[in-house]
């Protein structure tokens, strides 16, 4: 008789980090083939999977942190609920965590410079709305000149994504690579970044704030569509109403 321990069936996170460590590289893009096979592994992953139950559903109900919140709430009231990060893998090749989000909580405007990013929304509902720049690159300097200069983004990806749904992928330069993330319900996104955020090698997080395409018009700006489909993009500090607390992983035990 087979050892029951060898053949016993691998777990759906399981192959997923498999394929993810046998075919992501540091520095590198994977290949579409890549993408593909994981991007249809990953559409397989659902709550249970990665040791989400239904009570942790319930307990990410809540008003969460909209920007249309105001800043007085007290630290207290601030941190009631603040967004889950749980790590899964971190290595040079890849990222793999979940982020549990409370109803109209917020990951504000972002970038994943030279990065692919697959997404997978696990339960519940989450808007989406999401940029890539417009080349070459336009940019304009502010009248006011205490402001950061703007460059021109043309909008990627805006809508409610509803578990179960297909997978999500952003690329470096395509797909929305600078997104928003907005909690419609209580939710949670398994995400995959490769190559991982790494400051030394040019891959930081950088937020942003955007303005209206009208708020910076000019003649000579390369717009070949409706304007509503471009915005002005200006870099900004790390939000101070971004709050997130770390998370322990709960699902079937991932064999690194």
């Amino acid at each position: 008789m087979a050892n029951s321990s060898s053949s016993s069936p691998k777990t759906s996170i399981q192959v997923v980090y498999d394929t993810c460590k046998n075919n992501l590289l540091p520095e590198t893009s994977p290949p579409p083939q890549v993408i593909h096979d994981l991007s249809s592994k990953l559409d397989t992953i659902g709550p249970a999977d990665v040791g989400l139950t239904e009570e942790q559903q319930e307990d990410d109900r809540g008003h969460g942190f909209g920007f249309s919140m105001p800043n007085t709430l007290g630290r207290v009231d601030r941190w009631a609920q603040p967004i889950t990060y749980v790590e899964l893998n971190e290595s040079e090749s890849f990222t793999m965590c979940i982020f549990r989000f409370p109803t109209s909580s917020v990951i504000p405007l972002h970038d994943h410079p030279g990065m692919t990013v697959l997404s997978k929304v696990l339960y519940g509902s989450l808007h989406v709305k999401a940029f890539d720049w417009v080349e070459p690159a336009c940019i304009k300097i502010p009248k006011d000149t205490s402001r950061a200069p703007v460059r021109l983004a043309k909008l990627s990806v805006d809508k409610v994504l509803s578990a179960p749904c297909k997978t999500s992928v952003l690329y470096p330069k395509t797909g929305g690579n600078i997104h928003c993330f907005t909690a419609v319900t209580s939710c949670a996104v398994l995400d995959i970044l490769t190559p991982p955020y790494e400051e030394s090698s040019g891959r930081k997080c950088t937020y942003y704030r955007d303005y209206p395409y009208f708020s910076f018009r000019s003649g000579d700006d390369p717009v070949d569509g409706k304007e509503d489909e471009y915005a002005w993009l200006e870099e900004i500090d790390t939000p101070d109403d971004l709050y997130m607390r770390q998370g322990t992983y709960a699902g079937p035990p991932i064999g690194i």
